[in-house]
């Protein structure tokens, strides 16, 4: 048996789908699962500009220990068992290792690594750093998942600079799972409504590693586009799909990106993506949709090359790229690559952990 321990459904993140949809993969490609959910009243709002609720995430990682304390307590969990965190970033499982060791009951554990402290531009990484509670604990986390898995390749390299000594035969790049994209955003394809108006659409987080400063002012040079920040409008999943389909540009100046979905989903519906030329970005868009990546490092730098910048967005408002034939195989690309649970389900379904 599986048992996904799911990250809270956060209504406005992929994590609400991701309760929907990765068990119906999972089960697809073959896989027996069961879920272990947190408690209904868990606290939804987000810590503003993070991804979760950061006291809330706790109340809800913790209604899981007991789920699965009880499950050990009752002997529900059985040799040969796995147990996949969809955030790795979870102590509980120290506390799982502990049960499973001291009862010997042979069970194999994944996780899907997020972010930490080891990324400088995430709240751990700003806030705490390499502060030794917060390092020797996901280094600790990272030894007791025998399958520590990762979305890119940049994840994997800004991880291990801060531990080069971990073990690399825990690893697996994997991309994440989200081919269910695909067919929730087939009703968004509209070519024909990107010709009513110009739109650019910020789709990030409003945090500072997403510099939504820099959007804004660029706007301002572009006085005939409109430039959108999704989050400040307050809408639904159905509204900022639709908003979505009817821009022509997603746009990003982060510097703190470990896959980028919103640019994936912007690809999907045929708006083009426009980033700069690092993190997760570097390995996963060819050179029509970045720009370089000193033209946003921070705002001086921004504005030393302002002028390259707004010239680059006005070509791409010209001009469509994926309207062009060479161009339609990006999202395509990027599914396979990057937005499917093939590599995961394999490392999961495939391993004789007896």
């Amino acid at each position: 048996m599986i048992y996904i321990v799911e990250l809270e459904p956060v209504e406005t993140r992929y994590t609400a789908q991701w309760k929907t949809w990765l068990p119906t993969q999972m089960r697809t490609a073959g896989l027996e699962v069961k879920v272990i959910q947190g408690p209904s009243d868990a606290p939804q709002d987000t810590t503003p500009g993070a991804f979760l609720n950061f006291s809330g995430t706790n109340y809800w990682k913790s209604e899981q220990l007991k789920t699965i304390s009880q499950m050990f307590a009752d002997g529900t969990v059985q040799d040969g068992d796995y147990f996949l965190y969809t955030d790795a970033w979870n102590p509980t499982v120290l506390q799982l290792k502990y049960m499973s060791e001291l009862l010997g009951v042979k069970i194999k554990i994944g996780g899907m690594w997020h972010a930490g402290s080891y990324d400088p531009a995430d709240f751990l990484g700003r806030l705490i750093g390499d502060a030794p509670w917060v390092r020797l604990a996901e280094e600790s986390m990272f030894n007791v998942f025998d399958h520590n898995f990762f979305a890119t390749e940049f994840h994997i390299e800004l991880f291990m600079a801060s531990f080069p000594n971990v073990d690399m035969q825990k690893i697996h790049r994997v991309g994440w799972p989200m081919e269910y994209m695909v067919d929730i955003l087939n009703d968004y394809q509209n070519p024909a409504s990107k010709a009513e108006q110009d739109i650019v659409l910020f789709p990030h987080r409003l945090a500072p590693e997403k510099q939504v400063e820099i959007f804004k002012d660029l706007g301002k040079s572009i006085p005939d586009a409109e430039f959108v920040v999704a989050q400040e409008q307050n809408l639904s999943k159905d509204e900022y799909h639709s908003l979505l389909m009817r821009s022509k540009i997603v746009f990003s100046a982060n510097t703190q990106e470990t896959l980028g979905i919103s640019c994936f989903e912007g690809a999907l519906v045929g708006a083009t993506p426009l980033v700069p030329d690092r993190l997760s970005y570097t390995e996963m868009y060819n050179d029509k949709f970045k720009y370089p990546s000193e033209w946003t490092e921070n705002w001086e730098s921004y504005l030393t090359h302002k002028d390259k910048l707004v010239d680059k967005t006005k070509e791409l408002l010209a001009f469509n790229w994926l309207m062009a034939d060479d161009n339609e195989d990006l999202a395509k690309t990027l599914e396979e690559d990057f937005f499917s649970g093939k590599a995961l389900y394999g490392v999961i379904g495939g391993i004789n952990i007896l």
